[in-house]
């Protein structure tokens, strides 16, 4: 089974649908896919559980397929949105200096998509 991480880093909703649409494709073909919310994307994601978001419905999607694996607990706290991700039940990850490290990902032979 292929694996594949995606690592969205920018805070710019219309890069992320991309991020969302190819996990669902992925995880409808098969994939083991896993999104991995770091940098000032870690901000999108109490704007994407607004209801009036355009983008709530694929959201919602990838939430309920557990596609989303958590969000870098370094960046949530330092752009001030930890408390918020938290209350969406999104865990908080960083096993390298408080950032999701890659290589573990890589170690499980997952392959990094980068946005």
């Amino acid at each position: 089974m292929k694996k594949v991480a995606l690592f969205p880093f920018r805070d710019d909703m219309m890069c992320f649908i991309h991020v969302l649409l190819n996990a669902l494709d992925m995880n409808g073909k098969g994939y083991d896919v896993t999104i991995v919310m770091e940098g000032a994307a870690v901000t999108l994601l109490p704007k994407l559980a607004q209801a009036d978001n355009p983008m709530y419905k694929l959201f919602a999607e990838a939430r309920e397929k557990n596609l989303i694996q958590g969000a870098c607990n370094a960046c949530s706290h330092k752009l001030k949105v930890a408390g918020d991700i938290e209350k969406l039940g999104i865990p908080l990850i960083g096993d390298m200096s408080g950032h999701p490290g890659m290589a573990d990902y890589m170690n499980q032979g997952y392959e990094i998509i980068t946005f």
